[in-house]
C-alpha cells in the first residue's frame, strides 16, 4: 500500500566570506546558482541580519579596563558606516525577489529599479528592464535600457528590449527598426531574441505584421532550426501561408527530416491527412532512429486503422518507454493477443528504467493474457510518484477478489481511502470500487454502506446512486431503492437504465404497475433488444397477469443470453403456466450457469415449498 510522502527541503546556508564587497558578495552567493535567492530569504525571515565583518577578525577579551595607549589605537575610533535602504544593494535584491516569489512585479521592479543604481553589474539592469516591460511602465524601461546600456548590455540586447518596449507600445516603425538591427547584429541567438519579441506581444497582430516583414527567405541564416521557429511562430500567430511558405522553403532548402516532418505536421493541421502521412514516411525514411518520429508516425498510422503497418514500423529500431506502450495499445485495437504477449516478454526483459517506468503497462498486459499474480506484481512496482500510482492499487484490489483474496482487497480500499481523504475524486472511486466488490459477493448490505460513504464525497452522483438502488433493491429496502432510481431520474429525466431499475423494482415488489408500465415501455423503445429491459418487461407482464405474454418475452431474453436471473423469470412463469418439467430444464441451466444463484433458492422455496 502506498502512503504519499512529502519531502523536506533541507539546504545548505554558505555564509559569505570575509574580505569581500556586498556587490561581490551577491554576485558570488546568488549568480553564481550555488546560493539561490530562496537560500538568502531563508536569512531574512529567520531574523538573522549579515554584517559584511561579522566574524572578520577575533579580538581577544579583555577584563581590565583599557589603558590610553589602547583607546589611541586607530581600530577603536573606527566607526562603520551602514547604507539606508535605499543604497543597500543586498536589501534590494532581497526585496526583488521576495516580491518575486509573491507574484508581486510592480514591487519588484521597483526594488530592481534601485538595485541597478547601485550596481555594477549589467544582470541586474537586464532584469530591471525586464520587470519594467513585464508590468507596463515605459519609463522605468527607458531609465533602466539606459542603465542596462552604460553597464555594457551588447547590441543585441538592447535592440531586443527596445523593439520589445516598441511592441508594448504599439510603435510598428521603432519596433521594426530595432528588430531589424537585432538580427543583423550577428548574435548567435538573435533569431531566438527576436522569436522571443513577438511571441509575448500583446498586439498578435501587429507581431504577425513584424513576423512576414522580416522573417523572409531572404533574411533567415543558413539554419533549418530558425525557418522552422519562424514557421511555427507564423502558425501560433494565425499567419497560415506565411507559415506554410517557409515551411516549403526549409524542405526545399535544407530536406532534413525534421523539415519534413514540420511540413507534414502543417499539412495536418489543413486537414491533409494523406499529404501529411506521405511527409511523415520521408520523415522517418531520413532518420529511422528517430524515436519521436517513429511515434508520429505510427499513431497516425493506427488512427487510419493501419494497425500492423504501424507495429512493423515500431518494433524495428530503438525502444523504449513509448514505444512499448503505443505497440501494446496497437496489438489491443486489432485483438491481436500474440503481439500482446511478445511485447509483455521484451518489455518485461527491458533495461531497468524502460521497465519501472512501464510497471502498470506490463500489469495490464499480464492481465490481459491471464496472469494474475504477475500483475499485482507489478501493479506493486508502480512508483508512487507514477500517474497510474492510484489505478494500480485499484486494479490490485479487484485483482486480489478475483484470486479468491477478498479480505485483502477490502483492506487495500480501506487504506486508499484513508491515504486519499484529501483527493475527492479519488476517495469517490476507490468507495465506488469497494460497493462494486461487495455487489460481486452478494453482500449487499456492506454494498450500501460504501456507496453512501461515496455519495458523501459526491452528493446525487448518478452512478453511485444506481449502485445503491440496486443493492438497496437487493436486501428488500425498496423504499429507499426507490427513492435513489427516482432521485436518479430527476437528475438525469432520459436515463435508460434508472428507468428500467425503477420499473423493475417496482414491478418486482408488486407495487405502482401502471408506474412501472410506463417506466419500462420507455426503456424498451429506447434499447429495444437490451435482454435485462425485455427481462423487466416479461416480468411486468407476469405480474400483470398475463402469462403467455410473460413465457414469450421472458424465452426470448433468455435463449438470446442465458442471464441467470432471466431464466430464474422465466422458470416461475412456466410454472405458473403448468409447464413444469420445462421449468425444471430451465432451473437446471440456470444452477449450471450459477450454482448459488440466491433468485432461484427463493423460487424453489416458494413454488415448492
Amino acid at each position: 500500500m502506498r502512503v504519499r510522502a512529502t519531502g523536506v527541503d533541507r539546504r545548505r546556508l554558505d555564509i559569505p566570506g570575509c574580505g569581500r564587497s556586498r556587490q561581490e558578495v551577491w554576485r558570488n552567493s546568488v549568480l553564481s546558482g550555488t546560493v539561490k535567492f530562496k537560500q538568502v530569504r531563508r536569512i531574512v525571515a529567520s531574523g538573522w541580519v549579515v554584517l559584511g565583518l561579522a566574524g572578520c577578525t577575533a579580538m581577544p577579551h579583555r577584563a581590565q579596563a583599557p589603558s590610553a595607549a589602547a583607546a589611541s589605537q586607530p581600530l577603536a575610533r573606527m566607526t562603520v558606516v551602514t547604507p539606508d535602504l535605499d543604497h543597500d544593494l543586498l536589501a534590494q535584491l532581497m526585496a526583488g525577489e521576495l516580491a518575486l516569489s509573491s507574484a508581486d512585479l510592480k514591487s519588484a521592479s521597483q526594488s530592481y529599479g534601485k538595485a541597478m543604481m547601485i550596481s555594477n553589474d549589467p544582470e541586474v539592469a537586464g532584469k530591471a528592464v525586464a520587470l519594467a516591460i513585464a508590468i507596463h511602465d515605459p519609463d522605468a524601461a527607458k531609465r533602466a535600457i539606459d542603465r542596462w546600456q552604460a553597464l555594457g548590455a551588447t547590441s543585441a540586447q538592447l535592440a531586443q528590449a527596445r523593439a520589445q518596449l516598441a511592441v508594448e507600445q504599439g510603435q510598428s516603425e521603432e519596433a521594426r527598426r530595432q528588430l531589424s538591427l537585432l538580427i543583423t547584429s550577428g548574435e548567435k541567438d538573435a533569431w531566438r531574441m527576436f522569436g522571443r519579441v513577438l511571441i509575448g506581444s500583446r498586439d498578435p497582430a501587429l507581431a504577425g505584421n513584424l513576423l512576414q516583414a522580416l522573417g523572409t527567405p531572404d533574411h533567415l541564416p543558413a539554419d533549418p532550426k530558425a525557418w522552422l521557429a519562424m514557421s511555427e511562430l507564423g502558425e501560433q500567430l494565425g499567419r497560415h501561408a506565411y507559415a506554410q511558405q517557409i515551411a516549403d522553403g526549409a524542405l526545399k532548402r535544407f530536406g532534413t527530416a525534421e523539415t519534413y516532418a514540420w511540413a507534414a505536421q502543417l499539412k495536418l493541421n489543413n486537414g491533409d491527412r494523406t499529404g501529411g502521412l506521405n511527409l511523415l514516411r520521408e520523415a522517418q525514411v531520413k532518420d529511422p532512429n528517430n524515436i519521436g518520429l517513429r511515434l508520429t508516425y505510427a499513431s497516425l498510422l493506427g488512427q487510419s486503422g493501419q494497425y500492423a503497418q504501424a507495429a512493423h514500423l515500431l518494433e524495428k529500431g530503438p525502444q523504449n518507454a513509448q514505444t512499448y506502450a503505443l505497440r501494446a495499445a496497437l496489438a489491443a485495437n486489432a485483438k491481436d493477443n500474440k503481439t500482446l504477449g511478445q511485447v509483455y516478454q521484451q518489455l518485461s526483459q527491458a533495461p531497468d528504467d524502460v521497465r519501472s517506468s512501464s510497471a502498470y503497462l506490463l500489469g495490464q498486459l499480464a492481465e490481459v493474457l491471464g496472469h494474475k499474480e504477475d500483475a499485482l506484481k507489478w501493479y506493486d512496482q508502480v512508483p508512487d510518484d507514477d500517474d497510474h500510482a492510484f489505478d494500480a492499487d485499484l486494479r490490485s484490489a479487484i485483482l486480489l477478489q478475483d484470486l479468491g483474496r477478498s479480505a485483502e482487497a477490502h483492506q487495500q480500499l480501506a487504506e486508499m481511502q484513508t491515504d486519499y481523504l484529501d483527493q475527492p475524486a479519488q476517495l469517490r472511486r476507490a468507495y465506488e470500487v469497494d460497493a462494486d466488490l461487495y455487489l460481486r459477493e452478494r453482500r449487499y448490505a456492506e454494498a450500501t454502506d460504501a456507496f453512501s460513504h461515496a455519495l458523501q464525497v459526491a452528493p446525487d452522483d448518478p452512478d453511485l446512486l444506481y449502485g445503491r438502488g440496486l443493492a438497496y433493491a437487493e436486501i428488500g429496502k425498496i423504499d429507499l431503492a426507490v427513492a435513489d432510481f427516482r432521485r436518479l431520474l430527476q437528475i438525469k429525466p432520459d436515463d435508460v437504465d434508472a428507468s428500467n431499475a425503477l420499473g423493475f423494482t417496482l414491478a418486482d415488489a408488486d407495487r405502482d404497475l401502471s408506474e412501472a408500465e410506463r417506466l419500462i415501455a420507455t426503456a424498451r423503445a429506447a434499447k429495444p433488444n437490451d435482454p435485462s429491459i425485455a427481462d423487466s418487461w416479461g416480468w411486468l407482464q407476469y405480474r400483470l397477469g398475463h402469462l403467455d405474454q410473460a413465457a414469450d418475452v421472458l424465452r426470448s431474453a433468455w435463449q438470446s443470453g442465458k442471464d441467470a436471473d432471466v431464466g430464474v423469470h422465466l422458470g416461475e412463469v412456466l410454472w405458473k403456466q403448468g409447464h413444469h418439467q420445462q421449468a425444471e430444464q430451465v432451473f437446471d441451466e440456470v444452477r449450471h450457469i450459477d450454482p448459488h444463484n440466491a433468485a432461484l433458492q427463493q423460487t424453489l422455496k416458494r413454488l415448492q415449498p
